[in-house]
């Protein structure tokens, strides 16, 4: 690896040497406040530019990062959170940023963009990757693969709840009331039990291996009261739970799941609505859905609530590979082993899954 670093950093001080043109450095720890600080104020930037992505990574998953910032006149210019995942079944990528919706360049000028994006391109031909991804908002290289899987659902909410309760369409809000009716509560933890044990049963039953508690445990200590975890409960009993990531004006529920009574109790459809309200009563103004793909439940499900599909568009440079990767349950050679996965223990799905998981990005 220091190989690696060696050459890279060599590149980047022989591109920098142009007079006006902004270098490009890696991230070092005590740079991490001065990263974040980049972040928040710049437009382009999401919760999944933030810094402690970096720690998330490679705690969690024992992956290579390399986080770039382009500088000019000491002044940060743009942001590229990337990582690297190697693996015998699903290949050697380069990615801004595995486990996370939103990624690519975040820049506040285009000779930032430009020497970021071009650092990114060597990195991967020095690593020999299959490919590099970016996961933009917006197109970034109309000419490079783009994969039309997913759509994002973001929505302004209203400062009034009962507001935010009317603009939800009618079926969707009947739902909600009967989860009010059954007598539903939410509550919100410091733990990942309750939480683990409603959004593993949910995966089990779709057949998805999970992430480990570990992972969890990880984002919580590492983003802290901007992690959140909200349990929905009835007589005690776990129903439901989300993990919620909180930027800016913004909330985004980003991890939840069921129990086998989530669906009778309307459990899920109340959890949602409970951070909508409080999200509401806290002042935040965007409520991010977050990503589905085209064509499944999750993707009616946002549509039932009111929010429109905005398309995401998740571009490859491909290198040795010769076309963009199809890791995804949509895949049909993938059914079988879907299917057979149901059919696993739970226990041992739960142990299994975060092996097979941290390789998918």
């Amino acid at each position: 690896m220091s190989c690696i670093v060696d050459a890279f950093r060599e590149d980047q001080e022989n591109a920098s040497l142009q007079a006006d043109a902004p270098s490009v450095h890696l991230l070092r720890p005590e740079e991490a406040k001065k990263w974040d600080e980049f972040v928040s104020a710049c437009p382009e930037a999401t919760f999944f530019h933030r810094a402690g992505w970096q720690t998330v990574i490679e705690r969690a998953f024992g992956h290579r990062t390399w986080f770039l910032y382009s500088e000019l006149d000491g002044e940060i210019q743009g942001v590229l959170p990337l990582a690297e995942v190697k693996s015998r079944l699903f290949g050697h990528s380069l990615s801004s940023l595995p486990f996370c919706v939103y990624g690519g360049i975040a820049a506040i000028s285009e000779p930032g963009r430009e020497v970021l994006d071009q650092a990114a391109q060597t990195l991967a031909s020095q690593l020999q990757v299959d490919y590099l991804e970016y996961r933009n908002l917006k197109m970034l290289h109309s000419d490079w693969p783009t994969k039309d899987l997913y759509a994002t659902f973001r929505k302004e909410i209203s400062p009034e709840t009962e507001q935010n309760m009317r603009e939800i369409p009618r079926k969707q809000r009947a739902m909600v009331r009967k989860g009010i009716k059954f007598g539903l509560e939410s509550v919100v933890d410091e733990g990942v039990e309750r939480f683990f044990s409603a959004y593993s049963a949910s995966l089990h039953r779709l057949g998805t291996p999970v992430f480990s508690k570990k992972y969890f445990r990880i984002l919580k200590e590492v983003f802290a009261d901007d992690c959140e975890l909200m349990i929905i409960v009835k007589e005690g009993r776990t129903v439901s739970g989300v993990m919620s990531f909180y930027f800016r004006d913004e909330v985004s529920p980003y991890y939840g799941g069921g129990t086998g009574e989530a669906r009778d109790l309307a459990g899920n459809d109340f959890m949602y609505w409970e951070l909508m309200r409080r999200a509401c009563e806290r002042g935040y103004k965007i409520f991010d859905f977050g990503r589905s793909k085209h064509n499944t439940g999750s993707f009616d499900f946002k549509k039932n609530w009111g929010f429109e599909p905005q398309p995401l568009y998740y571009q490859y440079q491909l290198h040795r590979s010769g076309a963009m990767p199809d890791h995804n349950p949509l895949n049909p050679k993938y059914q079988f082993f879907i299917k057979a996965w149901r059919n696993l223990p739970i226990s041992v799905a739960n142990f299994v899954g975060p092996h097979i998981v941290k390789n998918l990005g």
